[in-house]
């Protein structure tokens, strides 16, 4: 499939040549996130130190991240357990910047998902943090995740509904949860959406606190987009969760 085709590739292109140099975006991160990972969403530090409950403390431990962007999270993961990383990523920009960043037990490709493909059974823990919005086909995506996926193997998934994908009753009803199901994997899953509407009103406020270093950067249009992408957290919780959500899914093979 031609990548310009594909779910925003064209504007995470020129995003990640974009954070690649920008320090207003990345004290943006620090401020509304409480790390930089380049994020372009809602992985939260929080979000992510929920992942290290799951990587098993033992030798030769692999990690996949789905979309892993310009590989910051992952590098974070491997300092704090000393896993060896993988990402794939559909943007070369991102994963140009990973490679500068990190050699050492790393392995970051180009590639789209559904295309892409792993050895059986060669991961601990794969990640999908907002990514499985960009599948064709998440049933049968979510089968070739679990083929990678060794025995004891844990899928962490951050999803949200009400703007890619359209929103569903509840957790359980969700097209990722339906496609996990199809695949016979055991799911727990947590609501997060209170938590998302309360970070979209911080990423707001630190897009706003770091303007001037935006428009000096010459980058105000990444700055409106920040303000109009917190735009739905401008109405009360209770009206928000009508139309958007947010879960975390923790599945086993």
């Amino acid at each position: 499939m031609k990548k310009s085709k594909l779910l925003f590739f064209k504007i995470y292109e020129k995003f990640y040549k974009m954070v690649r140099k920008s320090d207003a975006f990345s004290a943006y991160c620090v401020d509304a996130f409480g790390e930089d990972f380049s994020q372009d969403g809602f992985s939260d530090i929080e979000q992510i130190n929920r992942i290290l409950e799951f990587i098993p403390d033992r030798e030769e431990v692999h990690i996949l991240d789905i979309g892993c962007g310009n590989g910051k999270m992952l590098c974070y993961l491997q300092k704090k357990t000393g896993a060896y990383i993988h990402g794939f990523d559909y943007s070369s920009k991102a994963i140009e910047s990973a490679k500068l960043m990190q050699k050492e037990r790393a392995e970051f490709l180009e590639g789209i998902i559904g295309e892409i493909e792993y050895p059986p059974e060669l991961f601990d823990v794969v990640i999908s943090m907002d990514t499985m919005y960009f599948t064709q086909d998440m049933s049968a995506f979510v089968s070739q995740i679990k083929k990678w996926m060794k025995p004891d193997g844990v899928l962490f998934i951050a999803y949200q509904e009400g703007d890619v994908v359209a929103k569903t009753q509840n957790g359980d009803t969700t097209l990722i949860n339906k496609a996990l199901r199809a695949n016979d994997m055991k799911a727990s899953v947590i609501d997060i959406t209170r938590q998302s509407y309360d970070l979209l009103k911080k990423k707001r406020l630190a897009a706003q606190a770091h303007k001037n270093e935006f428009i000096k950067e010459r980058h105000r249009k990444w700055y409106d987009i920040l303000i109009y992408q917190t735009e739905y957290a401008s109405v009360p919780y209770e009206e928000f969760s009508k139309k958007m959500a947010r879960y975390i899914y923790i599945a086993r093979k």
